[in-house]
């Protein structure tokens, strides 16, 4: 296994996982009240807070509800895209190699 592949065998799953914990973020988003220190949401807020953070200083809440979260899962659709996809720079790196 080349070091591309193994790349892209450690960065899909990585890169899907975090995917899904940003559409249940979104979907956490639409319920203010539930504690997100408490389980089984802490498992989902812990990994996505620290990104969630300074993009918040960025772009503010629009209408009261928080729209980082739904900007993260374009920024690593497009990243998963760009790396991953049919003409991904990994994907066309491990034909060639």
């Amino acid at each position: 296994m080349t070091g591309v592949n193994l790349t892209s065998w450690i960065l899909g799953p990585i890169l899907g996982l975090m995917t899904f914990l940003f559409i249940f973020r979104i979907i956490l988003t639409w319920y203010p009240q539930v504690n997100l220190n408490r389980m089984p949401f802490n498992l989902i807020a812990w990994p996505t807070e620290p990104f969630l953070v300074p993009l918040r200083k960025l772009i503010q809440p629009i209408g009261g509800v928080d729209i980082t979260p739904i900007i993260w899962v374009g920024i690593i659709s497009l990243i998963r895209e760009i790396l991953l996809g049919q003409q991904g720079l990994l994907t066309m790196l491990s034909r060639h190699v």
